[in-house]
């Protein structure tokens, strides 16, 4: 459904991305992983076509995406930006219909559709109790699954999102990531979302894509990924790769300095 081409994309002068060849499984959760700056968001909003590359292309459905109109990229796609910010006095309520504008025109105005289409995203959401809310008086989570009713209201096959997790607690964070695992499992939703946490994308992602020097280092399972030696390459940072107690997925311990309770080895090497 969603595949790049020979990509190359940049700001000005500055490569971030270059000759890329990318697919997204349909109907999995995909993950983007890699140090600050490395191009992740960058690529995500070029698959969203709110970035013109440099070359090649972006394909949707197997056409070049920019031979699409913008509503109906709107009606295939939705993306949540990082840290998207809603107008001041924005209802819960109002904020998810503006996921149904792609749908809407002269000649078709608010429809039964729509509003069922509302109804279930807030559901699904868990913000149906929340819907006169002002978005503004929201907790971190809260919001956020506001913003995430507004994407879904769009009804579209693809969800990218851009660090959905970002400034919120370890509780609100599960919370956010469960409901999108759940939207998968339930709706067979395709998903592209950016993580820092590497072993929370071990756990929710089918495909994890780790992006260096300008392109993809490496691309398929979790447990196909994640080792020593891409954590050392990708991140720049030596680590221990375990197992997950309770999901049997990676599990990333980084070195680094701190109060320690077991015994260090004599030879410091050793911890190399």
């Amino acid at each position: 459904m969603l595949k790049t081409q020979s990509l190359t994309l940049g700001y000005g002068d500055s490569i971030i991305i270059e000759e890329l060849d990318l697919t997204i499984p349909k109907g999995e959760i995909s993950v983007l992983i890699g140090g600050n700056g490395c191009g992740k968001s960058t690529l995500l909003r070029s698959m969203a076509r709110l970035l013109k590359p440099h070359d090649g292309d972006v394909l949707l459905n197997g056409k070049e995406i920019n031979r699409y109109s913008s509503r109906k990229v709107a009606q295939e796609m939705a993306i949540l930006p990082q840290s998207p910010v809603a107008p001041e006095g924005l209802t819960v309520l109002q904020l998810v219909k503006q996921g149904r504008y792609p749908y809407q025109g002269f000649l078709q105005q608010w429809s039964a559709k729509d509003e069922e289409a509302v109804q279930n995203a807030l559901a699904s959401t868990g913000m149906l109790e929340l819907q006169d809310r002002f978005v503004d008086e929201l907790s971190g989570g809260q919001r956020q699954r506001a913003w995430i009713a507004m994407t879904l209201a769009q009804d579209t096959d693809i969800i990218l999102l851009d660090e959905p997790t970002t400034y919120l607690d370890m509780t609100h964070q599960i919370e956010i990531l469960d409901l999108l695992f759940e939207l998968n499992e339930r709706e067979n939703r395709t998903i592209v979302m950016v993580l820092h946490d590497l072993n929370l994308a071990c756990r929710y992602a089918h495909n994890l894509i780790a992006v260096k020097d300008r392109t993809v280092y490496k691309q398929g399972k979790p447990e196909e990924v994640i080792s020593c030696e891409m954590v050392r390459h990708v991140f720049e940072m030596n680590c221990q790769v375990t197992t997950d107690p309770l999901f049997g997925t990676p599990l990333c311990i980084p070195h680094g300095r701190g109060r320690c309770i077991v015994q260090q080895p004599a030879n410091p090497a050793v911890a190399q």
